[in-house]
């Protein structure tokens, strides 16, 4: 018998006793450095990288997540390199903010035309938001706003804010903001006219230039004074956002728009605040018939649902609330491309749906989604249809970012849904600037 069936057994093995010692060492192979040296790689040219590379990149970052410019980002690009610094600074200048008189003071410094880098940076101005808040200390006043505004020869919107005062000493710390809202604003005196009037830029100040085209007006409801008699806004108008306290008198309304439905200009109007009835009619029976974009909070009224029924060159309709009379999707013509919504469990989307199906200009779906939207039974069904449809499904959780989607850039786009974008702008500016 053997112990493996092949090998001889002899008897139980002897045992032997023997020293071992290890000694561990690493073998004589390359490091990684040195292998990674080995390893060819692309060297930047003595020249650096080409400059039409880098403005393209700073392009595409300009925008963050919330839809501004990345200043973070934009001034660290203006201290790289001499070649980098204009071209960055530039992006940054686009859009300014004068809040303060010391803001004011370093911007104009910055801008002041005497000098070419002033005039380069004063000519990158785009947009300007302004505020003039009276009860505040250091605030920007009437005059410095006309000297900026003189100072950016390319301006294209100016937003501006203007909070009412009290007389010195008058002033009640603590009080309600409601009461400090209502207080009128002094009015601009015959120095400060005089400067912005010397400037042929667009959308500044209502009634100091007639070539303003896009406007937006929040907070108190501009009213005409009884018993007098006023010419009629001589702008016409493509864009009209409304955020008023209380609702325009259709009085005012139709003196501001009277150019504009005589030339049917007006392309956009978005009510931020749920119109009467009698307003949302009295827009649309004037300017319906060329409108494309309609958008109000809600559609749930027969009344409202009727009066965006009868614009029938709608190219885009919004609302942010979750319900809305099922006829208005059913009546949609064939030529709207962008549709934004809320959604919840209580949604209707059958007519949604069934729109996406049917309308081939459809470009994309904005839908909100409010509480348990995204749990809505026919949800899934949505989706699948816009997917099979190739339409453009956007979605968000707060209204906020469905906002900052749908509105875009200040510029009436020639399709929807809008967007924005460093060229966006740039068409308008160069046919009303070099005209």
């Amino acid at each position: 018998m053997t112990f493996c069936g092949y090998l001889p057994y002899s008897g139980p093995p002897m045992v032997v006793e023997h020293e071992i010692s290890l000694k561990f060492t690493s073998s004589p192979s390359p490091s990684y450095s040195e292998a990674y040296d080995n390893i060819r790689t692309p060297r930047v040219p003595a020249s650096g990288i080409p400059l039409e590379m880098v403005l393209t990149i700073l392009e595409a970052a300009y925008f963050d997540d919330r839809g501004g410019p990345d200043i973070h980002l934009l001034s660290k690009c203006t201290l790289v390199c001499k070649a980098w610094s204009l071209h960055a600074q530039k992006l940054l200048f686009r859009r300014v903010c004068l809040r303060s008189h010391s803001a004011f003071a370093s911007f104009a410094h910055t801008v002041n035309r005497s000098s070419p880098r002033g005039r380069i940076l004063g000519d990158a101005v785009i947009q300007m938001r302004a505020v003039l808040d009276y009860n505040q200390p250091g605030c920007l006043n009437q005059s410095s706003l006309a000297v900026a505004v003189a100072n950016c020869p390319n301006l294209y919107e100016l937003d501006l804010a203007q909070y009412g005062c009290v007389a010195p000493g008058k002033d009640v710390v603590g009080s309600p903001a409601q009461e400090r809202m209502r207080r009128p604003a002094p009015s601009f005196d015959e120095h400060s006219l005089a400067l912005l009037k010397n400037n042929q830029s667009v959308l500044q100040l209502l009634e100091v230039w007639p070539s303003l085209r896009s406007l937006s007006i929040t907070g108190a409801s501009p009213v005409l004074s009884p018993g007098v008699t006023y010419p009629p806004f001589p702008g016409a108008l493509e864009e009209l956002r409304l955020n008023c306290q209380r609702e325009p008198a259709k009085e005012f309304i139709g003196w501001l728009l009277h150019r504009s439905a005589e030339e049917k200009s007006l392309r956009v109007i978005d009510l931020e605040r749920q119109p009467s009835p009698e307003l949302l009619d009295f827009l649309v029976e004037k300017h319906g018939e060329t409108l494309h974009s309609l958008a109000i909070p809600s559609f749930a009224m027969h009344e409202h649902a009727h009066a965006a029924m009868r614009c029938r060159s709608l190219l885009e309709l919004r609302t942010e609330s979750s319900w809305s009379s099922p006829v208005i999707c059913r009546q949609m013509p064939e030529t709207i491309q962008h549709l934004a919504f809320g959604l919840d469990l209580d949604t209707l989307l059958n007519p949604i749906i069934d729109l996406v199906k049917t309308r081939d200009d459809l470009q994309a779906v904005t839908v909100n989604l409010w509480r348990d939207g995204h749990r809505h039974p026919q949800f899934a069904s949505l989706q699948m249809a816009c997917a099979y449809r190739g339409v453009d499904l956007r979605l968000t959780r707060d209204v906020r970012r469905m906002r900052l989607l749908v509105r875009g850039d200040p510029v009436v786009p020639p399709t929807y849904p809008r967007t924005q974008t460093l060229d966006s702008m740039q068409p308008a500016v160069c046919s009303v600037f070099v005209a």
